[in-house]
């Protein structure tokens, strides 16, 4: 087939670009014989069921559908693309991901997701659609992430890009996960995340520590925060030497309010304890207030005649 107006091709190796075309829908009329395609800069919005598969591209290995304001991608979107390996769907607002959104695509091993989950949370609709595919490589970065997303790490998983997040630690749990059998070979990249180096960072950089080969880029990490670590390479800390900081999340927030909850309830039994000592004490009080006002009462009158005494002109004396 003739290379489609809207795009343009190359030859050797069979290449198809179709780039800031505003197509609503994949082009219908391309080479049969295509390895790669590249739509980027287009208002697709749906990929919807077999969108590809009106002339089914056999040999195409790479789909790049960047920029495209992808928000839906339908079941069976990519059924005719049975050699598919790598799909970029990156910088896509997407809102849908039906479970059966990648069959069809036995081969795939490449799926990048990079600030393409930033309009909706995606994981469990992610999660599913990716349940039957045998993923090598995994990248979600630029996505504001808070936590490693466990539910969509595929057992055999090789490579994991979680660079330009919002990760500040990775916790106990989320190690745990990255040392079972199945994802022993992971490896990762989290540069660019706003890594929190306090008390909580520990058993993090624990595991960074005994397991820096699984980390790409790990002698690129730096702290994001506290100030006075600001831009200091993580593998140059010791846990040991580590604060925590009682205005930070996590943990120290954790015993920052457990330390409050406790000190109120000290005050709490000690205002207990004093209101009983008043009660069973009631009556001595209240004797003692009698007693109290009575003596009051004779000192101001003994100051009143005192006083009286003082302005009689007959006690004055004479000069």
């Amino acid at each position: 087939a003739a290379c489609p107006s809207a795009c343009y091709c190359v030859a050797t190796p069979e290449l198809v670009q179709c780039r800031y075309e505003r197509l609503e829908e994949p082009p219908r009329e391309l080479p049969a014989a295509v390895h790669n395609l590249s739509i980027a800069g287009s208002n697709l919005s749906v990929l919807s069921r077999a969108a590809f598969a009106a002339r089914p591209l056999r040999d195409l290995r790479l789909l790049r559908l960047r920029h495209d304001n992808i928000h839906t991608i339908e079941d069976m979107a990519l059924q005719g693309l049975p050699a598919l390996r790598t799909l970029d769907l990156s910088h896509n607002p997407l809102l849908s991901v039906a479970a059966g959104a990648f069959a069809g695509v036995p081969l795939l091993r490449t799926l990048q997701l990079n600030q393409a989950l930033l309009a909706a949370p995606l994981e469990e609709q992610l999660a599913l659609a990716m349940r039957n595919l045998s993923l090598r490589r995994l990248e979600l970065a630029g996505n504001a992430l808070q936590a490693l997303p466990a539910a969509l790490l595929p057992p055999g998983l090789e490579e994991l890009d979680l660079r330009n997040n919002s990760l500040q630690r990775l916790a106990a749990a989320e190690l745990r996960s990255l040392d079972a059998p199945e994802l022993r070979g992971l490896r990762l990249s989290l540069a660019s995340n706003p890594l929190s180096c306090d008390c909580g960072l520990r058993p993090f950089l624990a595991w960074l520590r005994a397991a820096a080969a699984r980390v790409l880029d790990a002698r690129s990490l730096r702290c994001a925060a506290p100030p006075g670590l600001r831009g200091t390479a993580l593998l140059r800390l010791r846990p040991e030497a580590l604060a925590c900081a009682l205005s930070d999340g996590g943990e120290p927030a954790e015993l920052e309010t457990a330390s409050y909850v406790f000190f109120g309830i000290v005050l709490a039994l000690i205002g207990i304890v004093f209101l009983m000592v008043l009660y069973l004490n009631r009556r001595g009080i209240k004797r003692w207030l009698h007693n109290l006002r009575e003596a009051c009462r004779d000192q101001m009158e003994g100051y009143h005649y005192r006083y009286e005494q003082d302005a009689d002109p007959r006690c004055a004396g004479t000069p």
